[in-house]
């Protein structure tokens, strides 16, 4: 039985490992070609793999893209703050601050979210939900800030988490594009400042 385990988690570990090259791959095309680059054959020459492989853990393209844009928007955040503002900036901080050390998955991901305006109308529908959640979870911050203080009694969760992710996807365009030369460390700081000093309460 032991034995047996231990096959089982090494073809588990495999599949993830798989699943990772691919998703790699896919991120590296997606970042220097744009999301139409990407087909199950494209991928799995990238990784390495055949189609075969490609299809076999993810079935589509639009599986694929999927699964893309939710592994590119994965990274480890802060969550020690003892205010709900205090968690937003140790995010925000996060966010933009790892970017290029994500790279190509942070560039793939822009790119993709571009795209999803117009360009690829498949990507409109895949950014729906991811959105939603996303925003879901910039408003349960701003919430929090509202019940311990940290955040003005007038500020909007839902209205203040559209103009946070605004800010941050915006900045983060610009800092992948034209203002490489600008500091990620300082900019992340001062996004972070910023939205801080807009949703603080205001003194009597």
């Amino acid at each position: 039985m032991t034995q047996g385990r231990a096959v089982r988690r090494t073809q588990a570990e495999r599949s993830a490992q798989t699943r990772s090259r691919v998703l790699d791959a896919a991120a590296a095309l997606v970042a220097a070609h744009g999301s139409h680059a990407v087909s199950l054959a494209a991928v799995g020459a990238a990784a390495g793999y055949s189609r075969g492989i490609v299809n076999h853990h993810f079935g589509s393209k639009t599986r694929l893209l999927e699964e893309l844009i939710r592994y590119t928007q994965q990274f480890d955040v802060a969550t020690d703050s003892p205010t709900g503002l205090g968690r937003l900036t140790q995010f925000i901080r996060t966010y933009l601050g790892g970017m290029h050390e994500r790279s190509p998955r942070s560039e793939a991901f822009l790119k993709m979210w571009a795209e999803s305006a117009g360009a690829e109308p498949l990507l409109g529908a895949l950014f729906a939900e991811r959105d939603a959640a996303f925003r879901e979870h910039i408003s349960a911050l701003i919430r929090d800030g509202l019940i311990d203080g940290s955040i003005g009694r007038t500020v909007d969760p839902t209205v203040a988490a559209v103009a946070v992710i605004g800010l941050l996807r915006g900045t983060a365009m610009m800092s992948m594009s034209t203002a490489r030369d600008v500091s990620v460390a300082e900019l992340s700081a001062e996004v972070a400042r910023a939205v801080e000093r807009s949703l603080a309460p205001v003194a009597p």
